[in-house]
C-alpha cells in the first residue's frame, strides 16, 4: 500500500548523501565514478522483500500441489473475488467477451498481432533442420521440435495487460505448440474482454480466467481439471517470477520476467521531456519497477527529475508510478559515453531506451540487456504493445545470459545420427573402443567393440581397447 498522492519533494530532488560518487566495478573491470544524484531503495531492503516473496509463493505452491483444484479456487477467491463454477472459459463464453470489444479495439488488436506474427515468422524461418555427411557414411542431424505444451500467463490484475497475449500464445502458434493453455487473472471481478479476445485470436486451445500463484501453479503441477504443461511463459509480477522460478526444473520456464525495469540512456541531443517520460511509462507498471537515467550532462539530469516532479503531479497513474520512482528511481551521470556503457552493462536492465549522438554504437557494443529501443522516435511502449518484437524480456540481470522470449524458445533442437555402411560402422568404433577404455568406461567400449566385431568382422577382445 501507497500513498495516492505524487511522493515528497525530498523524494527527487538531489541529496547531500546521493552527490557523492558512487564507486561500481563494472563485469569487465573497469572502475567507474559515476555520480548518483538520485538512489534506489537499498539493496538490503530488496533483499527483504524478495525473501519474504518466496516464501510465500513456496508455501503457497505447496497448497496447490497437495489439494489441488480446492486450493485454486481458495486462493482466487482470497485474492480476486473470483470463484466461477469454471475456471476454464466455455466457447460461449470467449464469443460473449469478444463482442464486448469495440471494433476499433479488435482492429488495433488484429494490427499489433500482425507486426508480432511477422517477425515471429521471419525469426522462425532462421531456425533450420540440419542434416549432414560427417564421415563416409556417418549422418548427423538435428529437428527443431515445438514445446508440446505450454502455459502462457497474461497479467491483468491491475492492468489488463492485452499484450501479453500476442507476444506469448501468438509466438508459441507460430513456432507450432499443439497445445496452448492460456490464464489470465480476472479484471475488476470478471475475465476483461480485450485480453481474452486477443488469447483467442492469438490461437489460445484453452483460456482459464485465472490469476497470480494460483494460475502459474495449476498449470504447471496440475489440478483434478487442469492438465499440466510442459513449459511457463510470460511477465508477471514478483510473485507470479519467484513462482515460475521455483518451478523451473519441473517444468520448462522462459526466462524470469519479474517486475518491468527501464533505463534511459541520454545525452544533451535530447530534452528532460523525453527523459521524464519514457522513465514514468514504465515505473507505472508496479510499485518496485527500476527506472534509471544514465547521462553525461548535467543540465539534463536536474531538468528531468524537475521534469518528473511536475509529471506526477498530473499522471493518473502517480500513485503507482511514483511509489517505483521514489523507491526505485536513480539517475546516474558519468564522464562519457564510455562510462554509460559501462554503467548500463553493469545494470542490465530490461528495457534500454538510447537516445544520444551515437545510438549505432550503444547496439554495436552493448552485450547484457532485454531489448534496445534505439533514437528519440521510438520507445518501450510501441515494443510493449504494437510493433512486433516481443515484450516478455529478462529482468534483475539476467540479460548477462539470456535474451527474451521468442519464437525459439517454444523450439527444441534435437540432434540424431545414423550409420549407413559398415565400414563407417567399424571405423567409427574403433575411435571410440580406445576413447572409452582411456576413460575407463568398459561398458561403453563394449557398445563400440560389438559393432567392430559384427560390421568390420575384427576379433576384439572382451574388454579391450580395439587396436
Amino acid at each position: 500500500p501507497m500513498a495516492s498522492q505524487a511522493p515528497p519533494n525530498h523524494c527527487i530532488r538531489m541529496h547531500a548523501r546521493d552527490m557523492l560518487a558512487a564507486k561500481r566495478e563494472t563485469p569487465a573491470g573497469r572502475i567507474t565514478m559515476a555520480e548518483h544524484l538520485k538512489s534506489a531503495k537499498a539493496e538490503d531492503a530488496r533483499a527483504d522483500d524478495d525473501a519474504k516473496v518466496r516464501a510465500t509463493v513456496e508455501t503457497t505452491l505447496k497448497e496447490i500441489e497437495t489439494e489441488g483444484d480446492a486450493a485454486v479456487r481458495r486462493l482466487s477467491k482470497k485474492f480476486d473475488n473470483y470463484a466461477p463454477e469454471s475456471f476454464r472459459l466455455s466457447e460461449a463464453e470467449i464469443e460473449a467477451l469478444i463482442a464486448q470489444v469495440s471494433p476499433r479495439d479488435l482492429e488495433d488488436i488484429r494490427f499489433a498481432q500482425e507486426q508480432v506474427r511477422r517477425f515471429a515468422e521471419a525469426q522462425r524461418a532462421t531456425m533450420t533442420d540440419l542434416e549432414i555427411e560427417t564421415l563416409p557414411g556417418v549422418i548427423l542431424g538435428h529437428k527443431n521440435i515445438p514445446v508440446q505444451s505450454v502455459g502462457c500467463y497474461v497479467p491483468a490484475g491491475k492492468f489488463p495487460m492485452v499484450a501479453s497475449a500476442h507476444m506469448s500464445v501468438l509466438t508459441a502458434s507460430v513456432a507450432g505448440v499443439p497445445r496452448i493453455v492460456a490464464a489470465t487473472a480476472p479484471f475488476q471481478g470478471a475475465p476483461n474482454p480485450a485480453v481474452v479476445a486477443a488469447m483467442h485470436m492469438g490461437g489460445a486451445h484453452e483460456i482459464y480466467a485465472l490469476g497470480g500463484i494460483q494460475a502459474i501453479g495449476a498449470m504447471a503441477l496440475g489440478t483434478e481439471t487442469i492438465a499440466p504443461v510442459d513449459m511457463l511463459v510470460g511477465p508477471g509480477n514478483a510473485f507470479v517470477a519467484e513462482a515460475k522460478r521455483q518451478l523451473f526444473g519441473r517444468v520448462g520456464i522462459d526466462l524470469f520476467a519479474g517486475p518491468t525495469e527501464t533505463l534511459v540512456i541520454a545525452d544533451d541531443t535530447v530534452d528532460a521531456e523525453l527523459c521524464a517520460t519514457d522513465l514514468l511509462g514504465q515505473a507505472e507498471h508496479g510499485y518496485n519497477s527500476p527506472a534509471i537515467l544514465v547521462t553525461n550532462s548535467r543540465k539534463l539530469a536536474e531538468e528531468t527529475m524537475a521534469e518528473i516532479e511536475r509529471l506526477l503531479k498530473i499522471l493518473p497513474t502517480a500513485e503507482t508510478a511514483g511509489a517505483s520512482w521514489r523507491d526505485y528511481g536513480e539517475v546516474i551521470l558519468c564522464a562519457d559515453h564510455d562510462e554509460m556503457l559501462a554503467v548500463a552493462e553493469d545494470i542490465a536492465s530490461e528495457h534500454v531506451q538510447v537516445m544520444t549522438d551515437r545510438d549505432d554504437w550503444y547496439l554495436k557494443n552493448m552485450t547484457a540487456y532485454g531489448a534496445l529501443f534505439l533514437g528519440p522516435r521510438t520507445n518501450v511502449a510501441n515494443g510493449d504493445k504494437v510493433i512486433g518484437t516481443n515484450h516478455t524480456l529478462p529482468t534483475k540481470k539476467a540479460g548477462r545470459y539470456t535474451g527474451g522470449l521468442w519464437v525459439g524458445k517454444f523450439l527444441k533442437t534435437h540432434s540424431y545420427q545414423k550409420v549407413l555402411t559398415d565400414e563407417a560402422a567399424a571405423e567409427v568404433g574403433e575411435d571410440c573402443s580406445r576413447l572409452c577404455m582411456l576413460e575407463g568406461f568398459v561398458g561403453h567400449a563394449e557398445q563400440a567393440n560389438v559393432r567392430v566385431r559384427r560390421y568390420g568382422g575384427r576379433n576384439v577382445a572382451y574388454g579391450a581397447a580395439a587396436e
